[in-house]
């Protein structure tokens, strides 16, 4: 199952909720839709598989996703529903749609799908949920506990796991924080734990890690969509707090290491006093968030084959929506014309659908994203950095985000710039470099990510490595620096 892509989780401003196994399900009628599924889609002389995971809420409602391997489509949001035995699946801006009945065992749906120059018949039958990963052994050698972290401003309680090296210590220690949507401590999606990869990598070498469950996820309470990226921040401080009180932690070599949105938190958190020691910033944005949204919305578009038109009007209901969501700050008002304005381009949305989407628009989250511009405050971070993007990444374009990075950091100690070629927004390599499992190919953490990680926060903390071969790296070259930055370095 091709993860290589998480390109790209907006859709027409529809927020993405990553699913996991640890979300608070509905009741069983609810769940008879819960999981993955796959088909083979024939397009013209050719097939491509089409995977769709969906996720029941407890308020009612699904939410689900789609991969779509062969194009280098992942995790695009789609909106899910179950009448009885019938099943509609949607992506309402692309044109698309499958419907079919599930059948009486809960195994397989069968029906039609739909997209511009597009219909054709499509089955798509349950397969498993287990998550395969080579990066692990069954006795690891280090200690694996499991804690709570208190943040202690919001009343929260966020499940975590801290891992830490064999020996008396201190340590240098980091966090990570996870990308957009609510994620588990692992960061799982599918196959793929990103964040359990990296922590065991650390941890091997050196570092006690900590990685812990979004809110409302697993053994966290809270709920996460009532939160903005700037509450985020708080929950990236308390696990700071939680390192920097460990009696094996060094108290001054606590970092944060952030994914996506995650990374813009950890840069957020490094702009406020008793901030973090280091950062590492994987896919960290540089741009305003509504423009990371409309720029991830035309590759979509590019992606399924939609032509300038198609890709013009896009953009121009989402101008509208904004538009919307800025002159309206009551949201009972907001969400009362974007309903309109959604009913007016297409009448045969369901009242359930409508309703759903609205209320994403109009979230706290998306309210604060929407005009998140993080160049405002890279100018207060002192800390080292290292940002580092991939070339292959179609969510966070590299050069363009890596320059106002670099730019808007002219006042950090130490600034590294490293641009990873073939590397997509999970960090995973080209296909070709994943490993082999039971003969299928698993997706792996980006080696030369890995090693340039541990390289950079070696430097940073002098820690000597407890992995038994020696990593040397060699990073990219950094962009040219700005005038104004005298201490930029690789």
């Amino acid at each position: 199952m091709n993860t290589s892509l998480l390109a790209l989780r907006r859709f027409c401003a529809f927020v993405l909720l990553i699913l996991l196994p640890g979300i608070l399900l509905a009741g069983p009628e609810d769940q008879k839709l819960n999981g993955q599924w796959s088909g083979m889609l024939k397009v013209g002389g050719t097939e491509m598989e089409m995977i769709v995971t969906i996720v029941p809420l407890s308020t009612g409602g699904y939410y689900a996703a789609l991969d779509i391997p062969k194009q280098k489509i992942s995790r695009m949001p789609m909106q899910a529903s179950l009448t009885n035995q019938d099943v509609l699946l949607k992506i309402d801006q692309a044109g698309s749609r499958f419907t079919g009945k599930l059948n009486t065992a809960g195994t397989a749906m069968t029906g039609t799908w739909q997209q511009p120059g597009i219909t054709s018949p499509l089955v798509l039958k349950r397969i498993s949920t287990s998550i395969l990963n080579a990066t692990f052994n069954a006795a690891p050698p280090y200690r694996r506990e499991e804690v709570i972290v208190p943040n202690k401003p919001f009343k929260l309680r966020l499940g975590a796991t801290l891992t830490m090296p064999n020996g008396a210590g201190p340590f240098p220690a980091v966090a990570l924080v996870s990308d957009l949507g609510a994620q588990d401590r692992d960061a799982s999606q599918e196959q793929y734990r990103m964040f359990a990869i990296l922590a065991d990598y650390l941890t091997r070498r050196g570092f006690a890690v900590l990685r812990y469950d979004d809110r409302g996820v697993g053994k966290s309470n809270g709920k996460y969509y009532a939160a903005t990226t700037a509450d985020l921040v708080t929950d990236a401080q308390a696990a700071m707090g939680f390192l920097r009180a460990h009696y094996r932690v060094k108290k001054n070599q606590v970092g944060l290491i952030g994914h996506g949105e995650g990374a813009n938190i950890a840069l957020l958190a490094a702009a406020q006093p008793k901030g973090p020691d280091f950062i590492v910033s994987l896919a960290g944005s540089g741009q305003s968030g509504h423009a990371v949204m409309q720029q991830q919305q035309v590759e979509i578009l590019r992606l399924i084959g939609a032509n300038a038109n198609q890709v013009k009007s896009a953009l121009a209901l989402d101008n509208q929506m904004v538009n919307v969501i800025r002159q309206n700050p009551d949201n009972k008002l907001a969400r009362a014309k974007l309903g309109v304005l959604l009913r007016q381009i297409n009448n045969d949305l369901a009242f359930t659908m409508v309703q759903a989407r609205v209320d994403q628009l109009t979230s706290p989250w998306y309210r604060y994203y929407l005009d998140f511009n993080p160049s405002a405050k890279l100018p207060a971070v002192k800390c080292p950095v290292l940002a580092m993007n991939g070339t292959a990444d179609l969510q966070v374009m590299a050069n363009k985000n890596l320059s106002l990075l670099h730019k808007g950091l002219r006042n950090s100690r130490k600034v590294t710039i490293v641009k990873l070629p073939g590397v997509n927004h999970l960090f995973q390599p080209d296909r070709n470099e994943w490993a082999l499992i039971n003969n299928e190919q698993q997706p792996v953490f980006a080696p030369k990510a890995l090693a340039t990680i541990d390289v950079w926060l070696k430097n940073r903390t002098k820690t000597r490595t407890s992995f038994t071969a020696p990593i040397k790296a060699k990073l990219a070259a950094p962009l040219r620096k700005p005038a104004t930055d005298k201490t930029a370095s690789r």
